[in-house]
């Protein structure tokens, strides 16, 4: 998918709502909406924050109009079921949108995407928290998904419509900057100069979300802390 025309396939679109994930070692009970499910149907309505039938456990640290999609790449399942030592399905980390035929280091922040009748655009990497842990049932999961960098990304909506639930997704324009959802997460998770070095051109884009611009300004202040 190296160019505008391009497609990548559609695996699952999936929703879920809060339901009870489990307990705490503190005794807190935790509820989200990871456990998502395939849609019914052929296709489903897809509105600036959410798909129809989707909604979040915890609004203030996930969904919002850069969150409104999360999607995760199916041609990782092979690599975390060999990692793992069971099988890896759509929807396996709480993804809304499993895709084919793209990766972290194919997708570029800000690339178009027309889905269906909707057009949505690349926002920014996840970065997980401690309930894809409880939800895989693999306890070093969040330090797993951040050292292998198959994070998956988070799309916004630029115009609501109805989308499918198989087929294809055609990417409209890619971004003329060329970063990936990749560099993002290096940026941000990686000590090399490399990807230290990408943090300023990254924070010069417009289509990054401002929550990872938060978080990229957060690690300039740590390296500069280091450094003096």
């Amino acid at each position: 998918m190296g160019v505008a025309g391009a497609t990548l396939g559609i695996v699952s679109v999936n929703a879920g709502t809060p339901s009870r994930l489990g307990v705490r070692s503190n005794g807190s009970v935790v509820y989200s909406a990871i456990a998502k499910r395939p849609v019914p149907g052929d296709s489903v309505w897809l509105d600036w924050q959410n798909l129809s039938g989707d909604r979040q456990g915890d609004t203030r640290v996930h969904g919002g109009v850069d969150k409104a999609v999360y999607c995760y790449s199916g041609d990782h399942f092979a690599a975390w079921a060999a990692e793992l030592g069971r099988p890896v399905e759509a929807a396996a980390f709480g993804e809304n949108l499993t895709v084919s035929g793209a990766t972290e280091a194919s997708v570029c922040i800000g690339d178009v995407w027309r889905w269906g009748d909707a057009v949505v655009q690349v926002a920014q990497p996840r970065y997980p928290c401690f309930k894809v842990a409880m939800h895989t049932r693999v306890k070093d999961m969040e330090a797993r998904f951040v050292a292998s960098g198959r994070s998956g990304w988070y799309l916004r909506v630029l115009r609501p419509g109805e989308v499918p639930a198989r087929g294809d997704i055609v990417v409209e324009q890619r971004d003329p900057a060329g970063l990936s959802v990749l560099d993002a997460h290096w940026a941000f998770s990686s000590d090399q100069p490399e990807d230290i070095a990408r943090i300023q051109p990254l924070l010069a884009l417009d289509t990054l979300a401002d929550s990872w611009k938060r978080m990229l300004r957060r690690r300039v202040r740590i390296v500069e802390n280091r450094a003096s």
